[in-house]
């Protein structure tokens, strides 16, 4: 009889224990086939739901559904045995009210074997993490630039350029903490804000366009791969992916015009 070694993943626990100390990685990730490369570097993966803009073609993630998420989310929890995973609870599935976000978030975590659920909202969201977070539900915060209110705030705009603003944004940051969430994405906030976020709270803070002060970093993987011709200003580019696809589908459309594909290497005899 084989006796498997089961692997042990990282934990809400853990992440949340990383609080100034060595910085967390995580990207995002939407199928099995990145999520098992990302999982060896990783320490939590998370199915963002910019999934409906990367892998759908939508304009805004206003669009993204729960069966999107769930799809997704089942692909990468099953392309990975070591990171945290992650999923993001859409628009729509968690505003209305504590009990609607309990039941849509529960739906999700045992449908994709996810470990924890992600939010966008600050202090409005408060009485719901903390409903979640007391039934069982792990919930990452979110605040800042998010996406979700993207019709509200006029687009994509970097929060914090008036110093006007950074108390509402640090009460956020402290109501979302209180009310029991494990860790907190800080999106599209200038640098100074994100770092007094960061000292701020007890949780570990995870920067998307924030500060290298934040515990940790999360990138979109698409994006630091080169595979998004327009990047936004706070990725780096690790990567020219873009360029690599289409230069072999460049030479495989010339080989199947010329007759060189398929070879003898890739013909039965």
């Amino acid at each position: 009889m084989s006796v498997q070694k089961a692997v042990r993943r990282i934990t809400v626990p853990q992440i949340a224990a990383r609080k100034g100390g060595e910085p967390i990685v995580s990207l995002t990730s939407y199928h099995s086939h990145t999520a098992a490369i990302v999982d060896k570097y990783a320490d939590f993966i998370l199915v963002g739901d910019s999934l409906g803009m990367v892998m759908h073609g939508l304009e805004t993630t206003i669009g993204v559904t729960i069966d999107m998420m769930i799809a997704h989310g089942k692909a990468v929890v099953r392309g990975t045995e070591r990171a945290l995973v992650v999923v993001d609870m859409p628009f729509g599935s968690y505003e209305e009210s504590p009990s609607v976000a309990f039941r849509n978030a529960a739906h999700i975590m045992k449908e994709t074997g996810c470990g924890a659920v992600k939010l966008e909202g600050g202090s409005r969201m408060a009485e719901t993490i903390h409903f979640l977070t007391e039934r069982g539900i792990p919930v990452m915060g979110h605040i800042g630039l998010t996406p979700q209110s993207v019709h509200v705030m006029g687009g994509f705009k970097t929060q914090g350029r008036s110093e006007n603003d950074w108390a509402h944004h640090l009460k956020d940051a402290r109501d979302v903490a209180e009310a029991g969430a494990f860790s907190l994405v800080v999106e599209g906030m200038v640098e100074p804000l994100a770092a007094a976020v960061t000292k701020e709270v007890h949780i570990p803070t995870i920067g998307i366009g924030a500060s290298s002060v934040c515990d940790g970093q999360i990138l979109v993987l698409e994006d630091m791969l080169g595979l998004n011709p327009k990047p936004p200003k706070f990725v780096k580019v690790y990567g020219s992916l873009g360029e690599q696809i289409e230069d072999a589908v460049k030479n495989y459309a010339e080989e199947v015009k010329s007759r060189a594909f398929p070879g003898e290497g890739q013909v039965y005899r």
